[in-house]
């Protein structure tokens, strides 16, 4: 048998904007994750920004402020303008407009933000709906409206290909993936990007991830703890931590154990000693090294995973 699949007035799930929607959203941040492919973990509701208050203000894993602002109801000007009040007084780098009805002009709008903003902010507009099947729960439905692109990203003179320091992050995954995929099919199915300083991998289990980073002077292999729940991450970290002799042992060296219990996510990192981005004529080292790191990594902490709640 087959169901149909009926729309869901979001008023008869969420009566008010602020008080249960809001609420909702912030408990429930994942679901924009699944979405945007970004791994943000929110921080405080009703954040004050002078006599204004934003929705949800939130992080995501590279340490980048998020700003969200919620509409139960089409979008206006004044909720654009208050996204950008929020990005400049916050220094925000992504901004998310959830709505039940993106007006075009304002798709518009944010998509011409993408092209002119620098290259690590980013704007997202997303059209809320929600739908049941039979007598289930209603289930939220989030399309991304208008969005970041390479060709958008890139903005100005360099609209149409990716601004020099994407283009160098990528050819820098791009390699370092090829390396990594000839020993371990951990990252096999994942592709190199330029915007952004990491790519990670699923871990086995979610809320678990295997993580590589550079930087302009650095690069890591990390075991990253990012369940949206903070406990969860919490008691994971204690556990392994707990075994930590062990687990350095097996690793072959000592491990950076990053915990702070001001964020939700938590961090086990390996450095690697040769450089960053900006030592090109090392990469190949660099890229070798961090690939042995991950292998290293899996072998200390895989006996592990699965005992994790």
């Amino acid at each position: 048998m087959v169901g149909r699949l009926e729309y869901v007035p979001l008023r008869e799930i969420w009566k008010h904007e602020a008080y249960d929607f809001t609420t909702w959203l912030f408990e429930n941040c994942d679901v924009l994750n699944e979405q945007l492919g970004l791994t943000i973990s929110p921080l405080e509701k009703e954040k004050s920004v002078g006599p204004f208050n934003v929705d949800i203000l939130a992080e995501d894993y590279s340490g980048r402020t998020v700003v969200i602002e919620n509409q139960l109801a089409c979008t206006d000007h004044d909720h654009l303008g208050k996204l950008l009040t929020y990005m400049s007084n916050l220094d925000a780098k992504v901004a998310i407009w959830v709505s039940t009805n993106p007006r075009p002009e304002h798709v518009t709008a944010i998509n011409f933000l993408n092209e002119v903003v620098p290259q690590d902010t980013q704007f997202y507009l997303l059209r809320l709906q929600a739908f049941r099947i039979g007598e289930s729960d209603p289930a939220p439905l989030f399309t991304i409206e208008a969005g970041p692109s390479d060709e958008k990203t890139a903005g100005g003179k360099v609209k149409k290909e990716l601004a020099e320091r994407d283009k160098v992050r990528y050819q820098f995954f791009e390699q370092l993936l090829a390396k990594a995929n000839q020993v371990t099919n951990i990252f096999n199915s994942v592709s190199a990007v330029g915007y952004q300083n990491w790519v990670n991998a699923g871990a086995g289990k979610a809320g678990i991830m295997w993580s590589f980073v550079v930087m302009k002077k650095t690069a890591r292999t990390e075991f990253f703890l990012c369940h949206s729940d903070f406990e969860i991450n919490k008691a994971r970290y204690e556990k392994l931590l707990s075994q930590k002799d062990e687990i350095e042992q097996k690793f072959g060296e000592p491990l950076n154990w990053d915990f702070n219990d001001s964020r939700k996510q938590q961090y086990i990192r390996t450095t690697c000693p040769f450089g960053g981005l900006d030592h090109e004529e090392r990469w190949a080292d660099i890229q070798e090294d961090m690939v042995d790191r991950l292998v290293r990594l899996e072998k200390a902490f895989g006996p592990h995973i699965k005992s994790l709640n």
